[in-house]
């Protein structure tokens, strides 16, 4: 059997396509992402920008497990806000380094932080009326 060359060009295209997944995966997360968790690392993103850092570090996190579970749209996806997370805690580590004053408030020292518990008494709540 004799196939024309339209028809093997076809298949090779339908069999190329059929992988991408993995092998966006391995570029955008495993290369980009990663190294963008890598480079806020360096600049101490976990201490001056402690949002973004943990974000990125749970999204690539999560990227990861979806991958393993073969499930690359959703780790793709994942995996590029990890990136972008990354390059925001980046660009908040060094502009902290740079100005202090601009460093994120710790939330032990009750700077802007809303606390966990509202301090103030609660007023009473009028009693619900009978259903008789």
């Amino acid at each position: 059997m004799r196939y024309s060359l339209v028809s093997r060009q076809l298949l090779i295209v339908v069999l190329a396509l059929s992988g991408c997944g993995p092998f966006v995966y391995i570029n955008d997360v495993t290369r980009h992402a990663s190294n963008k968790v890598d480079d806020a690392r360096a600049a101490e993103a976990d201490k001056y920008s402690p949002y973004y850092w943990t974000r990125a570090t749970e999204f690539l996190r999560k990227s990861r497990e979806l991958a393993a579970h073969a499930d690359f749209q959703a780790a793709n996806r994942y995996g590029r806000l990890a990136g972008e997370a990354a390059e925001q805690a980046l660009v908040e580590a060094e502009t902290a380094r740079k100005d202090p004053t601009k460093r994120a408030a710790p939330a032990k020292d009750g700077g802007d932080v809303a606390p966990a518990k509202d301090l103030a008494p609660a007023k009473p709540v009028a009693p619900a009326k009978d259903g008789s």
